[in-house]
Formats: C-alpha cells, sequence, structure tokens
C-alpha cells in the first residue's frame, strides 16, 4: 500500500524536525557560540599550544591505529570469508564486541590489564609506561575502532567470490600475487570506506580514552579531552566550544569524504 502525498509530507516533516531538533539545533548553537566574537578569536582559541598538541595526538593515534586496524580487518575478514576452522563464531562475536561494550569498560579492562598493579604490571615496571600515556590510549582507540575494516570488507569478498583467485592459482600466481594483483583491488573501496570509519571513530573517541590517558594538557589530551578539560576543568566555555568546532569541522570533511567514497563504491 503505497501512502498519500499528505502522509509522506507528513512524514518526511517530522523526520526533519526530529533530525533539527536533535542535531542541526545544537551544532547551530555552538557554532554561533564559536563565531559570536569573530573569526580572529577562534583562530586564537584553537592556535594555543595546549590545542595544537591535542590537534597532533589525535593525528599521531590516527596514524599508528589506521595501518594497524588496515592489517587486521583484512586478515580476518580473510579469514572469515574464506576459512573454515573451529571458533569461527568466537571470533565473530569478538569482531563485533566493540559495539556492545561501553568505552568506559574498555579503559577499565586496559587499566586492570596493563596498569601498574595489573595482569601485566612488569611492563610498567621494567619503565614502559602503558597506561596514562600514548601505548594506552592507542590501545583503547585500536579496540573501539576494531569492526569497522573487517565489516566493510568481509561483505566485499562475499560478493566477489573466489573464482578470479582460484583462477590466479591455476595459472601459477603465488598466494601473495593473488591479493596483490586479484583480491587487494576488489576489496579497495570497502576498504577505503572502512579506513574512513576508523577515522572518523578514532578521532571522536572519549571514553576509553579518557579512562587511560593521564589528562595532561600539552602532553596527553587528544582534542575530545581538550573539549572536556576547558569546559569542566577550567571553565573555558568559549575554548571548549572553539575546540568542538574544529573537531566538527573535522567530522564533517571525514562524513563528505565518506559519501564521496559511498558513491565511487557503488558506481564501481
Amino acid at each position: 500500500m503505497t501512502p498519500s502525498t499528505p502522509a509522506r509530507l507528513s512524514l518526511r516533516t517530522l523526520a526533519l524536525g526530529y533530525l533539527g531538533i536533535l542535531v542541526l539545533t545544537p551544532i547551530v548553537l555552538i557554532l554561533i557560540r564559536t563565531f559570536e566574537d569573530g573569526l580572529l578569536a577562534f583562530w586564537a582559541s584553537i592556535t594555543t599550544p595546549a590545542a595544537i598538541s591535542a590537534l597532533t595526538l589525535s593525528l599521531i593515534i590516527i596514524a599508528i591505529v589506521v595501518p594497524l586496524n588496515v592489517v587486521f580487518g583484512i586478515v580476518t575478514a580473510l579469514a572469515l570469508v574464506r576459512g573454515r576452522f573451529p571458533g569461527r563464531g568466537i571470533v565473530q562475536a569478538i569482531v563485533d564486541l566493540p559495539f556492545a561494550v561501553s568505552p568506559i569498560v574498555v579503559g577499565a579492562s586496559l587499566i586492570l590489564l596493563w596498569g601498574a598493579s595489573g595482569w601485566l604490571g612488569f611492563i610498567d615496571e621494567a619503565g614502559f609506561k602503558v597506561i596514562f600515556a600514548l601505548p594506552g590510549m592507542v590501545l583503547a582507540t585500536i579496540f573501539v575502532t576494531l569492526p569497522f575494516v573487517v565489516r566493510e570488507v568481509e561483505p566485499v569478498l562475499h560478493e566477489i567470490g573466489e573464482e578470479q583467485e582460484q583462477a590466479a592459482a591455476t595459472l601459477g600466481a603465488s598466494r601473495w600475487q593473488t591479493f596483490w594483483r586479484i583480491t587487494l583491488p576488489a576489496i579497495r573501496w570497502g576498504l577505503t570506506y572502512g579506513v574512513v570509519l576508523t577515522v572518523a571513530r578514532a578521532l571522536g573517541e572519549f571514553g576509553a580514552v579518557i579512562m587511560v590517558s593521564a589528562g595532561v594538557a600539552g602532553q596527553s589530551q587528544t582534542l575530545t579531552l581538550l573539549v572536556h578539560a576547558r569546559y569542566v576543568d577550567d571553565f573555558n566555555v568559549y575554548g571548549a566550544y572553539a575546540a568542538s568546532t574544529l573537531l566538527m569541522l573535522l567530522a564533517i570533511l571525514t562524513l563528505l569524504l565518506m559519501t564521496v567514497l559511498d558513491r565511487k563504491r557503488k558506481t564501481t
């Protein structure tokens, strides 16, 4: 049964109104508060040493997390799609675990594991600090971004099948040659989309990272932690809005890239 035109218009209006109240209104209010004193004030707020350090640390974490997730994601997706082994269902559940577990729980678990009094506390005692340092923040981000590459590459592998890979093997190609010349070009758009999702998730992560970060301005604050510190600890409301706007601009760029890649993936 096809809904009537008034019904369709009512549903669209309701949906747009809901999105406007839930998403657009807070964004507009933040932008108004950010730019009410002009662009120079905004620029001054996001170019402080603490803000530059927070942006740099966020980008460093992304630069570490993305390659690791790409390698793990491709290997895991290939194993799940092409392999048949005991415990395959368990691996599937582990991949989806970050969707179900609260980031706060992830941070607490990392402290119990890698902290000074944790199971692997001897590493901290040996002088290699994991918790409240960059390695802990990287581990937390890796965990929360774990599923994206796997879940974007896996359906592509199902779709392309194994015929071309088997033909390449029949013609004498090695496994590496088959992967590099057949598999990787076929999954490139799914892989790229998974990478963009990983970047977006890593950029906005807060709950897990704040648990394992020392939170020292200029040293161990990401952009999300900078927003929190300015608003809650320093009572610098305008600085928090400016940092939020910077984070929002990066998120919008990521969203635009996701849209372009999604259209490219559908047309390829």
